[in-house]
């Protein structure tokens, strides 16, 4: 055996000990850093079961920030004392993650209450009335598309008359009853057509395929929060020029889903937040805590649970791509939970049924909460607790006066 040879199996006789050059080096917090799961998959075979593979194969970059998404919701959020804000943003209903994906997440309990665009819950209705959307194509003629009746949403296509015409005309009819004609948040109204979906669902023979519908039996309460912002909005103010007394007040969306949020901690449990993308639903889900902080003077934290998928980059500036430690300064995060705290850049349309099938094999089902139904008493406790802050009713003659009627 040459020297060399001597040496080198010297210096390599147990592949598992230090080398003695790096004993003497001082590295006091090595094992701090150096004390992660060893990146050694298993071969795939074809017969792994999705849960199990995004434990076992997704280690790294963006698919491991998506296995951390599935276990931070599986073993943390879905604990039964932690009240979960949904937020929903881009074109998820017309690629059918409704279906796929939210409906199996309400119906288990996973989420207690949302707030989507006005445009997602819109694009549900079709679903519920059983007009088909289709697969298409990016690269198809847009003018050949509008010359044949059909619109695109990327790749995803649907009827201009037969589909969108036909739903502003049933929702016009629908906004102009009864029940309808008053000053509502847009939760009451979202609820009320969810009832509708419900029924136009069991006459088409149909089964989970409506979000709206779903949220109306498991009382999840469904937010937006730029009610004009949508062709909902748009079908609102056509009808009050036939004289509907509909009239949207986005100042109760604002108190609701503060008191859900503010009624979590008091409870002596937790709330978290899912974030699908960015956009304006992000900010209303995540105001509540400042609005319980800033604006009414509560004292409180900040959220326990921030989970996000998103595609946008935090440096432009932007509430999209906002990080959760970015969040923390503005108390809309618990500094002291941040660790639990999980961003994963990437495509909604992957990571949402890929967190929920992980979520449904590897939690039972909760017990739903149905804030709908608890939403009176939730702004009672809300406005009880505002009132008796110092520094949130100054006035202490009519702070009384008011109290006295709570």
């Amino acid at each position: 055996m040459t020297k060399k040879a001597t040496a080198h199996s010297r210096y390599r006789k147990d592949l598992s000990e230090m080398p003695d050059w790096m004993k003497k080096k001082a590295c006091p917090n090595r094992g701090q850093y150096f004390s992660g799961r060893r990146v050694l998959p298993r071969n795939l075979t074809g017969r792994e079961k999705l849960a199990d593979m995004v434990d076992d194969a997704f280690l790294a970059y963006n698919s491991g920030r998506l296995r951390e998404s599935c276990q931070l919701f599986v073993e943390k959020m879905l604990e039964p004392d932690v009240t979960i804000g949904m937020s929903l943003s881009g074109a998820l209903t017309p690629a059918g993650l409704g279906v796929s994906s939210v409906v199996p997440l309400i119906k288990a309990g996973f989420v207690d209450w949302i707030v989507a665009t006005g445009a997602i819950l819109y694009h549900d209705l079709h679903f519920a009335l059983n007009y088909p959307i289709r697969m298409g194509s990016f690269k198809m003629d847009d003018t050949e598309l509008r010359d044949n009746d059909i619109v695109r949403v990327y790749d995803v296509l649907m009827g201009y008359s037969d589909c969108l015409m036909a739903t502003d005309e049933i929702l016009r009819e629908i906004l102009l009853q009864p029940e309808f004609q008053k000053e509502m948040g847009t939760a009451e109204m979202h609820y009320l057509l969810g009832k509708y979906a419900a029924e136009w669902e069991r006459k088409a023979g149909l089964k989970n395929v409506s979000l709206l519908a779903a949220a109306y039996r498991a009382g999840v309460p469904c937010y937006t929060s730029s009610p004009g912002d949508s062709t909902i909005g748009m079908n609102v103010a056509g009808v009050e020029l036939r004289g509907s007394k509909l009239r949207m007040n986005p100042s109760i969306d604002v108190n609701e889903t503060t008191a859900f949020v503010l009624a979590a901690k008091r409870s002596g449990g937790k709330s978290g937040v899912v974030l699908w993308g960015g956009g304006s639903p992000k900010n209303f889900m995540l105001q509540t805590e400042p609005q319980i902080q800033e604006v009414l003077r509560i004292k409180e934290f900040g959220q326990d649970y921030f989970l996000q998928v998103t595609d946008a980059r935090p440096d432009t500036g932007g509430l999209s791509g906002a990080t959760p430690s970015e969040a923390v300064s503005w108390g809309k995060v618990d500094p002291a939970r941040l660790p639990d705290a999980v961003v994963c850049y990437t495509d909604t349309t992957i990571a949402m049924p890929i967190l929920t099938h992980y979520a449904l094999a590897r939690h039972k089902p909760r017990k739903l909460r149905r804030l709908y139904d608890a939403r009176p008493a939730m702004v009672k406790a809300l406005t009880r607790e505002w009132l008796c802050c110092a520094d949130g009713y100054k006035d202490y003659h009519t702070r009384n006066k008011y109290l006295s009627g709570l």
